[in-house]
């Protein structure tokens, strides 16, 4: 008996409860080069892995998905343990063998038994393939069922979960820990039953046949009882610990691939290397110590046993010699004992493996238990809410468009110290209006656009679109009514067409040529394969500015009523931009839109605008109203240093 990648990469900005990945916070100069995401949620972590994990608990959260497949699993169980009884019946038949023909010299009476022997192994080769082939295939339909409520549970929750988790702990959640929970269902947790009654059951039979042996046979039962308990103990932390370890060295794998270009650009390869090379030293080093306890295990799993075996050999033939025991029965025995072994010494890896698929299924329950909103306001921001909600119910007639009444925001993981990032944000954009937003580097503009399609929840007050809570709209009709394009564009490894189309997959060809118009994506015409060709892992195959006006041509696809751009030109030669500005206005004056906007040319596009510093809209009004009356825009528009913001993360 012997014992690719999945791409998580998260769906278009229309899709429920996240974008393509974390999504772009306020722009940032000169940012630090990225260091890899090792350190993760608190349950996640390595070092605060459950201490006391009960591994049988853990398990049994398999239960729901087994439970569709649990005739079959059954079945499997019923014919390995069937097979592994025939096991038992062989010391019996060689005990008649040696008791009978042989010691009567009696070749007529041992064909009947030999063909017993063969008859017996037939069977058990027979049981074991149909144990196989019952539950294959169930199985593999099992860790499909499971690793798309894994991927779809990726899709629901909020991008805060995203900006907390590395992306290579949910790819080794996806795969590698899946396999280890589905082997475990196919071959250990099967074991685990069979060779438990198969001890049992053995074990009756040895004090059938010399109650004397068998408890001599016996006698490790209970140093191995609590040598694998305080195994269990510590290979829990050290499965989990590696598990870990290898979602840690995935996000960096990852990492270097995607950023490629600016390691061999900047000559990083070999930093990058050499921390590859520490993770994998630490994943060694781990693995090691798995490895040592599972030996220490084994060593005494395999040692006891035999020595008491010894013992019952040398016992058995001094009651042979004494007459008390026949040598067919004594031959029984000993057969039995060894025909036990298998059970016994197979209980070392079964343990590790079980202990194993327990650390995997707590991480991949870590991420299903995750909670889907967000999170629940604090209280204070309960009351707000309560109250910013009044004031809009009042003002329902006239609320058409956006209104942002009392909006506040902080990121889940800023200091406590540090004030919210948005303080009480009071703007309303008109219905047929388009608003431009201005404000210094890290003022929260890009914050403040991705809380229109609850990509992030406001910690405090109301939006509305067209005097409806957005709160009160389900999240796939919001992201319907409610379309983004991001500074930072992301594709697909798809088709021009199928990136575009995203954003509205029901649109018509005539709709896609003129969103592709509209961005003055002309280049797709000159592309091999026009709409149809494939633009490759995160559109690289494509300029920047090709892939920000594929963006651009995604957001408006499908006439949204409301449109939220992200200086979604900031790519763009001027000849261009110039270009798409122009066809722009005519999408803009259908829709309402609210334009992260950095220049001149991108705020002429807007009807008004509004000023965003220290958290709060300090102004709203024409272009030409705030140049004469603010200073910030003034400063803003002219290019020199804007106020620097102090007590807020730049995002």
């Amino acid at each position: 008996m012997t014992v690719h990648r999945l791409t998580l990469t998260t769906m278009a900005e229309n899709q429920e409860s996240t974008l393509p990945q974390s999504p772009p916070r306020p722009e940032q100069e000169d940012p630090d080069p990225p260091t890899p995401r090792s350190g993760q949620p608190p349950r996640s972590s390595p070092a605060t892995a459950p201490e006391h994990r009960s591994t049988v608990r853990s398990l049994l959260r398999l239960w729901p998905y087994a439970r569709v497949i649990r005739w079959r699993l059954a079945a499997s169980i019923s014919a390995a343990l069937v097979a592994m009884l025939s096991v038992l019946v062989v010391p019996l038949v060689l005990g008649r063998i040696v008791d009978g023909p042989i010691a009567h010299h009696d070749l007529s009476a041992l064909w009947p038994l030999a063909g017993a022997l063969l008859l017996l192994g037939l069977v058990e080769a027979g049981l074991f393939y149909t144990r196989r082939v019952v539950l294959a295939g169930p199985l593999a339909g099992l860790e499909t069922a499971m690793r798309g409520d894994l991927y779809a549970k990726l899709q629901r929750l909020p991008v805060s979960f995203h900006d907390r988790w590395a992306s290579g702990q949910l790819l080794s959640r996806a795969t590698s820990d899946m396999f280890t929970m589905r082997l475990f269902l196919a071959f250990p947790l099967v074991f685990l039953v069979v060779n438990s009654l198969m001890f049992a059951a053995g074990t009756a039979v040895m004090f059938v046949l010399d109650w004397r042996l068998a408890l001599i046979t016996l006698l490790p039962a209970v140093p191995l009882i609590v040598l694998t308990r305080h195994f269990e103990s510590g290979y829990s932390l050290a499965a989990r610990r590696a598990q870990d370890q290898t979602g840690d060295l995935a996000t960096v794998i990852e990492e270097s691939v995607l950023g490629i270009r600016i390691l061999k650009a900047f000559g990083r390869h070999r930093t990058m290397a050499e921390r590859f090379r520490s993770q994998t030293h630490e994943l060694r080093e781990t693995e090691l110590h798995k490895a040592g306890l599972l030996a220490n295990l084994w060593a005494v799993i395999v040692g006891l046993p035999e020595l008491a075996l010894g013992c019952a050999l040398a016992v058995g033939a001094y009651l042979v010699a004494q007459d008390e025991l026949t040598t067919g029965t004594l031959v029984a025995f000993l057969s039995t004992a060894l025909a036990l072994r298998w059970p016994v010494e197979s209980l070392g890896w079964l343990l590790a493996y079980a202990n194993e698929a327990a650390t995997a299924t707590d991480r991949y329950f870590e991420v299903l238990d995750e909670p889907e909103d967000g999170g629940a306001p604090a209280p204070a921001a309960k009351a707000d809410a309560t109250a910013a909600t009044a004031t809009a119910t009042a003002t329902a007639g006239t609320d058409e468009g956006i209104r942002l009444t009392g909006v506040r925001f902080r990121y889940p993981d800023a200091p406590d110290d540090t004030p919210d990032l948005l303080c009480g944000i009071d703007l309303h954009v008109r219905r047929g209006e388009t608003m431009a937003l201005v404000g210094a580097t890290g003022s929260g503009k890009t914050t403040l656009t991705a809380l229109l399609p609850r990509l992030y929840e406001a910690t405090g007050g109301t939006i509305t679109l067209d005097g409806r809570d957005i709160r009160e709209i389900p999240r796939a009709r919001l992201r319907e009514l409610v379309s983004v394009a991001f500074e930072e564009p992301t594709l697909f490894s798809a088709s021009v067409g199928e990136n575009v189309l995203m954003g509205a997959p029901d649109a018509s060809p005539e709709q896609l040529r003129r969103a592709l118009d509209t961005a003055q994506a002309d280049f797709v015409e000159r592309l091999p394969a026009g709409t149809e060709t494939q633009v490759g892992e995160q559109g690289l195959s494509l300029s920047g500015g090709q892939r920000q006006r594929l963006a651009l041509a995604r957001a408006v696809v499908g006439d949204p009523a409301f449109l939220v751009l992200d200086d979604p030109l900031s790519a763009l030669d001027v000849h261009t931009e110039a270009l798409v500005e122009q066809a722009l206005r005519e999408v803009l004056g259908s829709t309402t839109a609210l334009v992260v906007a950095h220049r001149p040319s991108t705020v002429l596009l807007a009807d008004r605008v509004a000023v965003l510093a220290d958290g709060r809209i300090a102004a709203v009004g024409t272009h030409q109203e705030l140049l004469r009356s603010c200073a910030v825009y003034r400063e803003l528009m002219s290019g020199e240093a804007a106020p620097v913001l102090e007590g807020s993360p730049a995002r």
